[in-house]
């Protein structure tokens, strides 16, 4: 029997995708020859009306990275952009990147799959992509003939009130973020597409994270941040498809020359490191006011259990509100905020320590909104002033905002809408 793949059964037996992806190799094939092979049940669809990685449950782990584009060739850019489509629907179906994989091909040259996914399951990996202001234009100038084409939702997200933010750690022409239940296999994701893009782009920032902050299906339990608390709980879900088309997807009916975003959305990131020791000598009651929650079971501080509306007129001791003017869950609230909601798929992260005996650890915020003027920088803006936990606690280290076209048609390639007129 001839050899297949990692996962390589996946083709024999008809998963969804894989026998047709083996025909679209122009750019990109993956390979048909690796170790252990599984069931589909790890699998996540990669071709759709919408990029995965968006409201697929959450997995547990996380590579996103940013990339600027050297290249300033229109056409180099676009077969660069085949070249990822082509690979990251092979990895997130389990196959190896490159028509020779990671161990058949010459043996004097270079493995075109880097070879740490082998053996592994696909784990449920997701590549989701996503294009920054800077594509469009940089320094006053168009780039890659797409004058007039960047969305006016696609905007330079403003300095926030108590920001320090890293040049390497915000913007980037590209974006990609990878999420998997494997570290491994989603690191293997990030560095096969970097390694495909070298010469036409460069890594500008990357993150890896770990335990997911928010819930993105009913189906899955609300998490905890490493402040101790569940974090997500009132976050829109798969199933929530009214509230989806509400505050997620990009609407049809835009200025013609943003139609190509219709059905996407846009990736707002903010690496957000957390004040770990000063949160930790913070007492329980004052933990419990700031974040507006308990910490056991993530009821609103007015009473109830985790899934209760916060009473926000409530009121305790000499007529205190029970939950604080200046607490998160007030300000954060969609009453707080014209209604306006978001879908939040964030991840824990620790980057070893600051050099000051500091552990460099907080939240890699990761939000997917229909337009971020009215969905994030109002509400940003709001809690960067008043939240006490923004205030005192965390400070903002990187940022960026990035447009995230629909899904991909088999045959086609990410962001074809954009460059296809």
């Amino acid at each position: 029997m001839t050899n297949v793949t990692r996962r390589g059964l996946l083709s024999l037996a008809g998963a969804g995708g894989v026998g047709a992806a083996a025909g679209f190799v122009g750019h990109g094939a993956f390979s048909t020859t690796g170790a252990a092979a599984v069931t589909p049940s790890d699998t996540v669809a990669f071709y759709g009306d919408k990029q995965a990685g968006i409201t697929t449950p959450a997995q547990d782990r996380l590579h996103i990275a940013a990339f600027d584009v050297l290249t300033e060739d229109r056409d180099e850019l676009i077969g660069l952009l085949k070249d990822w489509t082509a690979a990251a629907a092979a990895m997130t179906q389990g196959l190896d990147a490159g028509t020779t994989g990671a161990v058949n091909g010459p043996y004097d040259a270079p493995p075109e799959d880097t070879g740490e996914a082998q053996g592994l399951s696909a784990s449920n990996l997701t590549v989701t992509f996503g294009f920054g202001s800077t594509l469009f234009e940089k320094d006053g100038a168009a780039r890659f003939g797409l004058a007039g084409r960047r969305p006016a939702a696609l905007i330079d997200l403003p300095h926030f009130p108590g920001d320090d933010l890293q040049e390497q750690r915000s913007d980037g022409d590209l974006v990609i973020q990878a999420c998997s239940d494997d570290p491994q296999v989603a690191v293997h994701a990030i560095r096969n597409l970097a390694r495909i893009g070298f010469g036409k782009v460069r890594v500008r920032w990357s993150q890896l994270g770990f335990g997911r902050t928010s819930s993105t299906s009913r189906s899955q339990q609300t998490p905890r941040n490493l402040f101790g608390f569940k974090d997500g709980t009132s976050n829109v879900r798969a199933e929530d498809s009214t509230l989806l088309d509400q505050h997620v997807w990009v609407p049809t009916g835009g200025p013609a020359a943003e139609e190509w975003m219709a059905g996407g959305s846009y990736l707002v990131a903010r690496r957000i490191r957390m004040h770990i020791e000063t949160w930790d000598r913070t007492s329980l009651r004052e933990q419990e006011a700031v974040v507006g929650r308990t910490k056991a079971e993530g009821a609103p501080m007015s009473g109830g259990t985790e899934f209760t509306e916060p009473d926000f007129a409530a009121t305790g001791r000499a007529n205190a509100p029970l939950i604080a003017s200046d607490s998160h869950v007030r300000l954060a609230h969609p009453d707080q905020n014209k209604g306006v909601q978001m879908l939040r798929r964030g991840y824990n992260f620790t980057d070893g320590s600051d050099g000051l005996g500091h552990l460099d650890a907080g939240l890699f915020f990761i939000a997917f909104v229909t337009d971020a003027r009215s969905h994030y920088v109002p509400m940003q803006r709001a809690m960067a002033r008043h939240d006490t936990m923004s205030v005192d606690y965390l400070v903002h280290t990187g940022s960026g905002l990035y447009a995230v076209p629909p899904g991909i048609q088999e045959g086609g390639y990410v962001g074809e809408s954009l460059f296809v007129s």
